[in-house]
């Protein structure tokens, strides 16, 4: 049973991380926004600089959930992915003579 526990928290743990990688996704882009604009409008002001410091607090957010959910470790089930092709042995076809 443990196995199948383990495959069910592994997939809960990866539907997380994308669900927070798409909001840092957005975020980023919104605080780039934001401090493009600001930067536009009042150069060195005060806001351009927390826009700033926000536009760089959700991209390293946004690199540290990517990196976590390129190391997570695929649990071990002992048989292959869904999505792998099952191995079959080649019979070549011949036409009727």
């Amino acid at each position: 049973m443990a196995p199948k526990t383990e495959r069910i928290q592994f997939l809960r743990a990866v539907r997380q991380l994308h669900r927070v990688r798409s909001f840092y996704a957005a975020g980023v882009l919104l605080w780039a926004g934001s401090s493009a604009w600001t930067g536009w409008q009042a150069p060195g002001s005060r806001q351009m600089w927390v826009s700033l410091l926000l536009l760089t607090a959700f991209t390293a957010l946004l690199v540290t959930a990517g990196l976590s959910l390129r190391r997570l470790p695929a649990p071990a089930t002992g048989r292959p992915a869904h999505h792998a092709a099952p191995r079959k042995t080649a019979h070549p076809r011949h036409a009727p003579v």
